[in-house]
C-alpha cells in the first residue's frame, strides 16, 4: 500500500510587538505559537510614544515565535481532494 497523502511540516514565524525590553520578559506568543527567544527577547526594534506634536522613538524588544503546521499535500503522482487521482 502506497502512501499518497505526504503532508509537508511548515514553520510559520511572527515577532511579537515592540515594547520597552524592561516590560518585554513577560510577553507571551499568541496561542499556538512557541517563544523561540528569551529574557527580554531581541533588541531589533523601535516602538514609538506620540506627544500632542510630535512623536517619539525608542529603541525596544520583541520576541520571535513559531508555530508548526501541517498542510495536507498528495504525494508525488497523485492528486485530487483525497490523493486518488494517478
Amino acid at each position: 500500500q502506497m502512501k499518497k497523502q505526504c503532508d509537508r511540516k511548515l514553520l510559520i514565524r511572527m515577532k511579537t510587538e515592540c515594547v520597552p525590553c524592561s516590560l518585554n520578559l513577560d510577553t507571551q506568543c499568541p496561542a499556538g505559537y512557541i517563544k523561540i527567544t528569551n529574557g527580554t527577547g531581541i533588541p531589533d526594534c523601535r516602538y514609538y510614544l506620540e506627544l500632542k506634536t510630535h512623536t517619539l522613538s525608542f529603541p525596544g524588544c520583541r520576541h520571535h515565535c513559531v508555530k508548526e503546521f501541517e498542510q495536507p499535500e498528495c504525494c508525488q503522482g497523485h492528486w485530487g481532494p483525497d490523493c486518488m487521482g494517478k
